[in-house]
């Protein structure tokens, strides 16, 4: 058997998340079917985490396992003349057969768009950013600081995947210009995230930067380790999966060759 390893990118929109689920559309769902017609047999794919409905992917990774009779077939323009418009494959290359998808990464990073002007909206836009108005950016870049580092982030999971262990480690957390004057992007990178764990760090620091809750409000809700003390999950359409890191060059980090602890004993969640 020869192993493959593709990257893709896809508008969740329309999508209820990655994970295959009996009748609705799914991004692992559409991929094995289009593999299946090439192979003639049903293959099963494996990603590098679940993102939730509405969630986008720049770098999603995938592996899956093909007869090693097909390992010649061009499998980027292959899948891409039959996978609807949108998943696009950006590469494909063959890999060893224990590498893996999911256990095998070793941080990661996601991009939320915020659009901050309540005077105007563009409406191409709505599939891709958070519409949540004017913010104290200042505020917002020291929320931002509180959560570097290694932290209990179970005040940020929300509940259906369980983990054996909440901890996580933020190794950058940084604020960007958009593609409009009216859009900011918060970029986070991270040895792992729980579920929907960016999206409540998100919701927590558009309150601070609405000046509702101050940027050590974020350390409070570290040590209290409770949701349900936490503001409201930010929604889905701003999130986007932007890279996942094997040991390449990213965002600053530990020793790339080391897997987390929690790779090993749990999984990342959906996001």
């Amino acid at each position: 058997m020869q192993r493959i390893r593709i990257t893709i990118a896809y508008d969740g929109t329309d999508f209820c998340g990655w994970q295959l689920q009996k009748g609705v559309r799914t991004v692992q769902g559409e991929l094995e079917t289009a593999i299946s017609r090439i192979t003639g047999t049903q293959i099963r794919v494996h990603g590098s985490g679940r993102t939730d409905s509405g969630v986008h992917a720049l770098g999603q990774v995938v592996h899956f396992d093909v007869d090693d009779r097909m390992a010649s077939v061009p499998w980027q323009r292959a899948l891409n003349s039959l996978l609807p418009d949108d998943i696009t494959v950006l590469d494909c290359i063959p890999v060893s057969g224990d590498f893996h998808s999911r256990f095998n990464a070793v941080r990661k990073s996601y991009t939320y768009t915020l659009w901050l002007n309540n005077g105007f909206f563009l409406p191409w836009r709505r599939r891709y950013v958070w519409k949540c108005g004017p913010l104290d950016l200042e505020m917002l870049d020291r929320g931002m600081e509180m959560f570097l580092g290694k932290h209990d982030f179970a005040s940020f999971q929300n509940t259906g995947t369980p983990v054996s262990s909440t901890v996580r480690e933020i190794y950058e957390f940084s604020r960007q210009s958009g593609q409009n004057r009216d859009e900011i992007v918060l970029r986070v990178c991270g040895s792992g995230f729980l579920k929907q764990m960016v999206r409540n760090m998100v919701g927590c620091l558009v309150e601070i930067g609405r000046g509702k809750a101050d940027p050590g409000f974020v350390r409070s809700l570290l040590e209290k380790k409770d949701r349900t003390m936490a503001p409201a999950t930010a929604p889905a359409q701003g999130l986007c999966l932007e890279a996942v890191y094997y040991g390449e060059e990213g965002c600053d980090g530990p020793d790339a060759g080391r897997k987390q602890s929690h790779m090993e004993n749990g999984h990342d969640g959906e996001v």
